[in-house]
């Protein structure tokens, strides 16, 4: 069923068929119904965006920076992480650095080699690891140490409802449930000043609408995917749940609404894990060691050995 006589730019699994201007208003509509709901934005914050140039991180940063208009009391800025990963990451900045720049919003740009001496292109010809497992660490840990210096009250990322699916699938896969008591709309399981607090406003949208969104808007003309991600294990599960999807339609949404029935207890299950401070950075770690640091370690060890 069409929405109207206008040219429709999506079906969703409903069936039902949106217009440019209907699917727009459907869809900022259900970003801001999730911010609500779970609480993500108060009355004033200070707010990073955590940017890769991406058609998720654009829409999320186009968003709250709407919303930041309306209210001057929440501030927005971009942070972006330049891992190294040649003819890839050099082309989604220059994006991120276009509309921001366009749209008046401060972009702070963090790099693994002026953090750690290294690029990820680097650190692979070193280590034999999976490069998403490395560049996760790492990333999760610029972003998290240059929010803190920035002095921002929550960070936004671009996870969207495809994402979350894919990492409770991962999770129980790998029969990592505490892993999954972090997830949901808030990140994280205690308030703590070690973190700063993470949220996802495209937490009900699928990767669908979000790639839909950007596109219509002109918010990018162009797709570019990680070269890495192919060698990832979510690549697969990602595959599978498409798989199911285009067998099933609206299978993303039951495991999703599922999952946050049950996240509650699982966050009341694992909400007494200790926090402790990374004995060579200060960062928070669930050991005395942090794992950038061990990585780091192992980096410089191999180093060594290699001269």
């Amino acid at each position: 069923m069409n929405c109207c006589n206008a040219k429709p730019v999506i079906e969703l699994y409903s069936g039902e068929k949106l217009c440019k201007s209907h699917f727009t208003g459907y869809f900022e509509n259900k970003v801001f119904k999730t911010i609500s709901r779970f609480g993500l934005i108060g009355k004033e914050e200070n707010i990073g965006v955590a940017v890769s140039g991406g058609k998720d991180s654009l829409t999320v940063l186009h968003i709250l920076n709407g919303l930041s208009r309306q209210n001057p009391k929440i501030k927005i800025n971009a942070i972006a992480i330049d891992e190294g990963i040649a003819g890839y990451r050099n082309k989604t900045l220059e994006t991120a650095r276009s509309f921001c720049e366009k749209n008046s919003i401060g972009l702070h740009i963090f790099s693994y080699k002026e953090e750690f001496g290294l690029t990820l292109d680097e650190m692979l010809k070193i280590l034999k690891v999976k490069p998403c497992t490395i560049c996760g660490i790492f990333r999760r840990y610029l972003l998290n140490k240059k929010s803190k210096e920035l002095k921002l009250t929550k960070l936004a990322t671009g996870h969207n409802l495809d994402d979350e699916c894919q990492s409770v699938m991962m999770n129980q896969m790998k029969n990592n449930i505490e892993a999954s008591s972090r997830l949901g709309p808030n990140a994280g399981l205690v308030n703590n000043d070690k973190f700063v607090q993470r949220i996802k406003p495209l937490y009900l949208c699928t990767e669908k609408e979000a790639t839909t969104y950007a596109f219509i808007n002109n918010l990018l003309d162009s797709f570019n995917e990680c070269p890495n991600v192919s060698q990832s294990f979510r690549a697969q599960v990602r595959d599978m749940l498409n798989d199911l999807e285009s067998k099933s339609p609206g299978i993303k949404y039951s495991t999703i609404n599922s999952f946050l029935q049950v996240l509650p207890m699982l966050k009341e299950r694992f909400k007494d894990g200790i926090v402790k401070a990374c004995a060579k950075c200060s960062e928070p770690s669930a050991n005395d060691i942090c794992n950038a640091c061990i990585y780091l370690e192992k980096l410089k060890k191999n180093l060594i050995e290699v001269k």
